[in-house]
């Protein structure tokens, strides 16, 4: 799949839930590979701060996140348009904003989602690249019992689970199990607040903007009417007469378990923190914003790590080309042919394997007592890759060769060895123009990185 950005801008406006403050968000179209980027509009020079895990600074009632040379230039409560722009697929948007936090709206991502969609996307060139969870990762609070667990999938879903000491609300369970039900399923469910916790929030100077039209608010402790008209007053909303335990709201609830499904709608926000979509199924017990961005976090670190996974390998599929098949099209015989299959092609990229035996002819001197593959073949393996995609996209390949002509940042982190399957994925750094590519090429063992380059070739009729 391509990468997106929407096709035209979008403002939404409103207030604040903690500033109270009336704000102007205005979400933009981006350049491919650009990510979600927030700019501070209201501040001199206009500056900006990448929507990724690692500016997190604050998951107090939301998600803050701050440049890291300045931490003036903050955004918070970014969460429910970072959930309905990851629902939506856009990979790429300016989000410009006139204040330190988007505007609440309702309290849930419905208008982020409808304006979305009224505008609608492009394609773009660049490949939208995923993170793959390929074994379990788990993130625990023991403190609070939360915990999120993280399995693989061939999609994108999430199940929810929330437990609250209340009698009003309880336990509640929610599920996604396909992300383009996220309009009608989950967008509309909107933020909760207890009462009893109105208060401490209202005197740790948070929730100048909250009223009852932007959040569900929750009455499940008996309180004096005194104590309720003082708390309205507080917050500038209208006394509200309370008989019996349960919901305050002038709008019922859309769901009968919406704080669930609200809880859910959080944990997609924050995991677009990763900076691209997952593929994979998490299973939340009693989430939240710290435990959700701590999830990111980690993820993070792994790409920071190694900027690209490793592909992901089935030995059972199908290859797209097979060793007759690549030998149609590469000139090189035993020994010098050093691609056994191709998995996958894209416009831009390919996947190739190599299964490194223990027959091998460079082994008998590379070395006898220890083989080892050397790099500079490894290398040369990553061209043929690399090549098979440069000739599929001329006719009749097998009239044509594939020639060096630079090598550049070549770096080996690990030994290869007999028994070892090299997978390799190569890209195009830029389009291929006049016969020439340039390609940026990785070789995994597993998931780790064992050697990666970046090189020219020219491509050239055989005489």
């Amino acid at each position: 799949m391509k990468q997106r950005t929407l096709k035209q801008a979008f403002t939404l406006s409103g207030k604040g839930l903690h500033t109270g403050l009336h704000i102007d968000a205005t979400v933009e179209p981006a350049p491919e590979n650009t990510g979600y980027v927030f700019c501070r509009v209201d501040l001199e020079g206009c500056p900006t701060v990448e929507a990724l895990a690692e500016h997190v600074i604050e998951t107090q009632r939301g998600t803050v996140i701050a440049a890291k040379t300045n931490k003036a230039v903050r955004v918070s409560t970014i969460e429910h348009a970072l959930a309905a722009l990851y629902a939506a697929g856009i990979d790429n948007c300016y989000i410009k904003v006139n204040a330190p936090e988007l505007p609440i709206l309702d309290g849930s991502a419905i208008q982020w989602a409808d304006k979305i969609d009224e505008v609608g996307y492009v394609e773009q060139d660049a490949d939208k690249e995923y993170y793959v969870v390929k074994q379990r990762i788990k993130v625990t609070d023991p403190a609070t019992g939360s915990s999120l667990i993280v399995l693989p999938d061939d999609e994108f879903s999430i199940d929810v689970m929330i437990e609250f000491n209340s009698p009003v609300l309880n336990n509640q369970f929610a599920s996604l199990d396909d992300i383009s039900k996220f309009k009608s399923e989950i967008a509309a469910c909107r933020t909760f607040v207890f009462v009893r916790e109105v208060m401490p929030l209202v005197q740790a100077n948070l929730i100048k903007g909250g009223d009852l039209d932007n959040a569900i608010v929750i009455y499940d402790a008996p309180m004096q009417q005194e104590e309720l008209d003082k708390i309205a007053d507080l917050m500038g909303v209208p006394h509200k007469s309370v008989a019996e335990l349960g919901y305050l709201n002038n709008k019922p609830l859309a769901f009968t378990n919406e704080p669930a499904r609200h809880k859910l709608l959080d944990v997609m926000g924050d995991l677009a923190l990763i900076g691209r979509p997952l593929k994979g199924r998490i299973v939340a017990t009693r989430p939240g914003h710290t435990l959700n961005t701590q999830l990111s976090k980690k993820i993070r670190q792994e790409l920071r790590y190694q900027n690209v996974q490793a592909p992901v390998y089935d030995p059972n599929r199908e290859p797209l080309y097979d060793v007759n098949k690549i030998r149609t099209m590469l000139p090189h015989r035993f020994p010098m042919l050093m691609v056994d299959k191709i998995l996958e092609m894209g416009e831009n990229y390919v996947v190739g394997v190599k299964n490194v035996s223990g027959n091998e002819p460079f082994f008998q001197g590379h070395f006898p007592e220890e083989p080892v593959m050397p790099g500079v073949l490894q290398v040369e393996a990553m061209a043929q890759v690399g090549g098979l995609l440069v000739l599929s996209k001329v006719d009749e390949p097998e009239r044509y060769s594939t020639y060096f002509m630079k090598i550049d940042n070549v770096k080996f982190r690990q030994k290869v060895v007999p028994g070892d399957t090299l997978v390799f994925h190569l890209s195009l750094i830029t389009p291929i123009r006049r016969g020439i590519a340039s390609m940026k090429g990785y070789a995994f063992v597993g998931e780790r990185v064992v050697s990666e380059a970046e090189f020219m070739a020219q491509i050239i009729k055989n005489k």
